[in-house]
């Protein structure tokens, strides 16, 4: 199969220094709405991709993000998310970007050329077959994570990826490629618009459909959220409220009492909840 890196190809908008703020507002605005339906070409794909991460998880595996740039910082930040979203212990979800946490904020030279690193990355976390490996790269070539993945298949754990080019060599390397297929940019080759928009609601799907399907939603509440601050027992509070019918000062006593929205939901003794 050939491979054309679309995420490089020429944008379709000439001349952007020349045009109106609300022209170029427009023009990224246009472009970015073709995104959704790009994700969605891909759902089979993403399906087949969380069903093994469910199951991986649900015999104690963990879920690794694996990526260089703006597609490792993503896989971090969905990563940092479940913790407090979900109440899931802290290396459940790991996200590892090329150059280690300094990449986070600062771009390091050349480490996503690295061959090597990916797999040591891997390593200090002690991975091991019962967990899964998602490799994120829109161009679908960063050897950091290339490599990492051609490494955990030596040693039989499963990987997948998420890329923006049809046919690229990571999704070839991968066992549950997701390809995200946006095309040019505005600004060509800056991955981190459409692209990057693309991996975020791939990522977003991922973790939350994994975290419905392991049980860590009632309803459509996130009953195991911690309670981190001021506007989240707020919410708290008004989940019981409305599901069990009670006051606000009886809310605020069983949070204090159990400390989370599910756990207090359970011990409730009076029975008289809401259909919901």
């Amino acid at each position: 199969m050939s491979f054309t890196k679309t995420t490089e190809q020429d944008s379709h908008y000439n001349h952007l220094e020349t045009r109106s703020i609300k022209d170029v507002l427009s023009v990224i605005n246009t472009e970015d709405q073709s995104v959704p339906r790009a994700v969605e070409k891909a759902l089979v794909q993403i399906e087949a991709l969380v069903g093994h991460t469910v199951k991986c998880l649900e015999n104690g595996g963990r879920l690794f993000y694996l990526g260089a740039g703006t597609s490792g910082r993503l896989g971090i930040l969905d990563a940092s998310e479940c913790p407090p979203t979900f109440g899931v212990p802290e290396h459940m979800v790991i996200g590892l970007i090329a150059g280690g946490d300094i990449a986070i904020r600062n771009a390091v030279e050349f480490a996503e050329d690295d061959t090597q690193q990916g797999w040591k990355d891997l390593q200090a976390h002690n991975i091991s077959t019962k967990d899964m490996v998602v490799g994120i790269a829109a161009s679908g070539t960063t050897p950091y994570v290339i490599a990492a993945l051609k490494a955990c298949k030596q040693q039989n754990i499963s990987t997948g990826c998420i890329t923006c080019n049809a046919g690229s060599p990571l999704a070839q390397v991968a066992d549950y490629p997701i390809e995200v297929v946006v095309g040019p940019e505005v600004v060509t080759g800056s991955s981190r618009m459409k692209a990057g928009t693309a991996q975020k609601l791939v990522l977003n799907m991922i973790t939350t459909t994994t975290m419905i399907q392991l049980g860590r939603v009632k309803g459509n509440k996130m009953v195991d959220m911690q309670l981190s601050n001021d506007k989240l027992v707020a919410r708290g509070k008004n989940m019981l409220m409305n599901q069990l019918d009670i006051s606000e000062t009886e809310a605020q006593a069983l949070l204090d009492t159990h400390k989370n929205v599910r756990n207090a939901l359970k011990h409730h003794s009076n029975g008289n909840t809401k259909n919901g």
